[in-house]
């Protein structure tokens, strides 16, 4: 790819999109990583974007950090095609992630969903094939439900995407999902609470002075147990992150998740909230009061920046 014919203008939410690949590709690029992922690294070669005076070198953990985040999907991806080879994973809000490079099986089906003016972008630099497609809507746009094929098994993802929407819409998000796909699961990371708030007040910046996005709902403990009350939602499980290299994402980092007391101020939560079977749901109603409503959630839900 020619550089100067993939000159890129993205902004917002659409921008993180770049940040998230620019480090990424960061990570990849380090001897010691464990991420193999070449696809990121030509991907960046290929764009003309200004990425290290925009947003830095990554040396502060954050190159890392996305390197790990990755694995740690990559790991959920591999441990669902173990089981459903030929299923379907529908990637939310994917930017331009390439994942489905480093998990490719020959036989999985893809489906990428994202926002018009960032869908336009992986269509012209990752074009679609037979197995792997990008659709252009916002993915709390319920038209995207009808795309899917869980005939096979599925799995939804959402890397760096939640994080974006309101608590009410993340909510009503993951509950239209367990609606509509019984037995599938959805995997997905926010930041603390902590950092969210922050990004909300505009205080939060990275060292080369990019700032982020406003996001307004970050995950905590309580937050866990809200989504372990919302229909259809059979269990809700701590993703473990990789242990990462030094003696900040080797140590300090990994040490929050197992200290008490200091697990809501870990940088990273991963998430898989698993949905129930039909065979659960229809022995949940048999044992239901007559007179019992079932919530009944709208298949499109209103429209968010990401």
């Amino acid at each position: 790819m020619d550089p100067q014919e993939q000159d890129l203008k993205l902004s917002g939410v659409a921008e993180t999109t770049l940040w998230t690949l620019y480090h990424r590709a960061l990570d990849a690029r380090d001897p010691d990583t464990a991420l193999y992922d070449p696809k990121a690294v030509e991907l960046t070669d290929s764009i003309a974007f200004p990425f290290k005076s925009r947003f830095g070198s990554g040396n502060w953990g954050q190159a890392q950090g996305t390197g790990l985040r990755a694995l740690c999907f990559d790991t959920e991806v591999r441990r669902f095609l173990a089981d459903h080879p030929e299923g379907t994973v529908v990637s939310l809000g994917e930017g331009l992630e390439t994942q489905f490079w480093r998990v490719d099986n020959g036989s999985v089906r893809w489906l990428s969903v994202d926002l018009p003016d960032v869908a336009a972008v992986r269509k012209r630099l990752l074009p679609d094939t037979d197995r792997r497609r990008t659709l252009a809507c916002s993915v709390t746009d319920g038209s995207w439900i009808a795309e899917v094929d869980a005939s096979r098994g599925l799995l939804i993802t959402a890397q760096g995407v939640l994080m974006y929407l309101s608590p009410a819409e993340a909510h009503a998000l993951i509950a239209e999902c367990a609606h509509r796909f019984s037995g599938a699961a959805l995997v997905f990371d926010t930041p603390p609470q902590w950092v969210t708030r922050r990004t909300v007040r505009r205080q939060w910046r990275y060292p080369a002075g990019y700032q982020p996005p406003p996001m307004p709902w970050g995950m905590t403990s309580a937050e866990e147990e809200k989504l372990r009350g919302l229909p259809n939602v059979a269990g809700v499980h701590s993703v473990r992150v990789p242990r990462g290299r030094g003696l900040m994402c080797g140590v300090l980092l990994p040490a929050l998740t197992y200290v008490p007391g200091l697990r809501s101020r870990k940088p990273l939560w991963v998430t898989r909230v698993d949905f129930q079977t039909e065979e659960k749901r229809r022995a949940g109603a048999d044992t239901a009061q007559p007179n019992q409503q079932t919530r009944n959630l709208p298949a499109k839900q209103p429209e968010s920046d990401r």
